[in-house]
């Protein structure tokens, strides 16, 4: 009984994890759907840029909201970070190339955010 018990508990923990990783490995692939235009000047690239007037406003700027991690991003400081189980994690501002592939300083302008990054 207890081999069985012992069975059961560690299938569960292992679709558990399984669910967890898939579920980041999602949540990064949706945030940023462009592939290109590493270098400066950032040419060449494809998808789509960051729908910004898709995301929930936030007092600070938007928040993109996925399965296991959300994404704020402060549309004055630039700041980008990420929320999961309730811990924040502030991992950057924006790079060069996030400036000219999805235009963050145009969208913070058009959703009445005054950028200083």
């Amino acid at each position: 009984m207890a081999n069985a018990t012992t069975t059961a508990l560690a299938a569960i923990g292992a679709v558990a994890i399984l669910y967890l990783v898939i579920g980041i490995w999602l949540d990064v692939r949706s945030f940023d759907q462009t592939k290109g235009g590493y270098s400066a000047p950032n040419v060449g690239w494809t998808g789509e840029p960051i729908d910004w007037e898709s995301s929930d406003r936030t007092k600070e700027g938007v928040v993109k909201r996925g399965r296991m991690i959300d994404v704020f991003v402060d549309l004055t400081t630039g700041m980008i970070t990420f929320q999961a189980a309730g811990m924040r994690y502030h991992w950057q501002t924006f790079s060069g190339r996030a400036l000219v592939v999805h235009k963050p300083r145009e969208a913070a302008v058009a959703l009445g955010f005054q950028p200083e990054f």
